[in-house]
């Protein structure tokens, strides 16, 4: 898993509450057998009845086709535990969100894959929604984890707090199966003596 330290680029707004996984990542039949997360990101979404690209749609706009920012609003990702709509995220290049709220199992798919769900104060959270608003893309936006700070290029800076498991599984890359790696040299100490102390258990 890519360490996140720290992401500096365009921040979209997608400014709804309860944006599901099925319209982060709509599936078909054949999604699964060779799937494309860039082309399925918010595939419905992106297009008409007809077929032709939706030009209201955020990631229509020229400035947030590969945006590395997603700015949204509350219960973010509920629906299902579709890890795809990360990956989907992902693809298009997203490394952090900064959410009025996540659903749990999204939220949890997030920090399994070096995604930074972040949450503000409301207060800050309103006003950092009307400053990415008004930025529209013409200018970057700096996410610092190990600091956790937001910073725009006026010199506005926004705090967040990320709890600490959290923080360390992204600035070190780690998911689970990397986080129980760390305690490689513990858990093999403990098998060596249990092994020791009742050597029945180790018996086929």
């Amino acid at each position: 898993m890519q360490p996140f330290t720290v992401v500096e680029g365009v921040a979209a707004p997608l400014l709804e509450d309860d944006v599901n996984t099925d319209q982060i990542a709509p599936l078909g039949s054949s999604a699964w057998m060779n799937p494309d997360y860039a082309k399925m990101f918010f595939a419905r979404r992106r297009k008409t009845a007809n077929g032709a690209d939706e030009p209201g749609f955020v990631f229509n706009r020229p400035q947030f086709h590969a945006p590395e920012i997603l700015v949204t609003g509350s219960n973010f990702g509920c629906g299902s535990s579709r890890e795809a709509a990360v990956w989907c995220l992902q693809a298009a290049g997203i490394r952090c969100i900064v959410a009025r709220s996540f659903a749990d199992i999204f939220r949890e798919n997030c920090l399994q894959n070096g995604v930074a769900p972040i949450v503000l104060d409301p207060d800050d959270a309103h006003a950092f929604e009307a400053l990415a608003v008004t930025i529209d893309g013409r200018s970057k936006i700096r996410v610092d984890l190990a600091a956790q700070i937001i910073k725009l290029a006026d010199g506005t800076v926004f705090k967040f707090e990320l709890p600490l498991a959290d923080r360390t599984r992204l600035l070190e890359g780690l998911d689970d199966i990397g986080l129980t790696m760390k305690h490689l040299s513990e858990i093999t100490a403990y098998e060596e003596r249990v092994s020791l102390q009742h050597p029945w258990r180790s018996k086929p």
